[in-house]
């Protein structure tokens, strides 16, 4: 599979943009993990161009990520195009457009998922930004509004032939947000129309080696997109590729291999941000890491409510003494 001139491994995984989520430090563990392709955290036009000191820091990247992605979102057209050109010159592979998120705060001011309510600028905002940069442009976006305004077969060949080098489709309409089930035969429809050509990456609950083998064989996309499937889980693309090349499942990791990643997650996270800012920014995968485990109740308060590093280092040595030898398949569904 090509995206421009960008070449990726037959069944290619990709880490979903992810605010607050997919930063430098996540992105890093993905890619050790067997990400092919990673994307920063989606990034407002307004605040780019407005010389946003935090949305700036959004930009930056280690070689060692590529291919990388950027992606934007915005609603007006001049603010994206010399929003794109920011991005550009801050040197990743391609940029892509952020025409997917469904969060009241962007999708009602028309950005993101709003877009999907205004097809002709959606498609004009496309087009000037292929026009104004060299780098493959791509397109992230969802099935319709709503259930009675599914757009996305039309919308797929109007974004192929605007100049788009590859398009992600989350299976959902904006207004499920992330509730109900993925439609993954509607990406399908949209990957088997004649028409189009362009690549067709799939996303939306894919949080299983075995949910990626049967996408990939059931609907031939050419790559899969993971998102809420890789919080806390970065090890999740090693997992996939183990089993889509061996059809075998991986050993699981055992929860001194969950404590240590979380322990560097955390560790460079800090480093990267400072102490109360990285600790913030890795509660969630914490908070996912150790889900199931029983009788972790108490430690798991703790762990998400302090903001001293030194004590979720401490923490989070108990967890590793107290399941010593625990097989993960055994833990229990709980509400920790």
């Amino acid at each position: 599979m090509k995206i421009g001139e960008i070449r990726y491994r037959k069944e290619a995984l990709f880490l979903a943009p992810m605010e607050d989520v997919s930063d430098l430090v996540f992105r890093s563990l993905c890619k050790e993990f067997g990400a092919d392709m990673l994307y920063t955290e989606f990034v407002s036009s307004d605040a780019l161009i407005r010389n946003i000191e935090k949305t700036k820091k959004k930009l930056s990247f280690s070689e060692s990520e590529r291919p990388v992605g950027i992606q934007l979102y915005g609603r007006e057209v001049d603010a994206l195009v010399e929003a794109a050109k920011i991005a550009e010159a801050a040197g990743p592979d391609l940029i892509d457009l952020n025409f997917g998120c469904p969060v009241r705060k962007i999708a009602t001011k028309g950005a993101g998922s709003g877009m999907l309510r205004d097809i002709p600028l959606l498609l004009e905002i496309t087009s000037e930004i292929v026009k104004a940069v060299k780098l493959p442009v791509t397109v992230k976006t969802r099935l319709g509004w709503d259930e009675d305004s599914i757009v996305i077969n039309q919308l797929a060949e109007q974004l192929q032939d605007v100049g788009i080098k590859a398009l992600t489709i989350h299976g959902r309409t904006r207004s499920q947000m992330y509730s109900g089930s993925a439609d993954w035969d509607r990406i399908g429809e949209v990957k088997n129309n004649p028409r189009i050509h362009i690549p067709i990456i799939g996303n939306g609950d894919v949080n299983s080696p075995e949910k990626a083998r049967e996408y990939f064989n059931r609907y031939g996309v050419d790559a899969i997109m993971i998102g809420r499937g890789s919080i806390g889980r970065p090890w999740i693309f090693k997992e996939i590729r183990h089993y889509l090349d061996s059809g075998e499942l991986l050993s699981p990791f055992s929860i001194k291999e969950h404590v240590e990643i979380v322990k560097r997650h955390l560790s460079l996270t800090v480093e990267w941000l400072g102490e109360r800012k990285g600790i913030l920014h890795t509660r969630r995968h914490i908070a996912v890491t150790f889900k199931g485990l029983p009788n972790l109740r108490d430690t798991k308060i703790k762990l998400l409510q302090s903001e001293n590093y030194q004590e979720i280092m401490d923490l989070l040595g108990s967890v590793e003494e107290l399941y010593a030898g625990f097989n993960p398949l055994e833990a229990l569904s709980s509400n920790d």
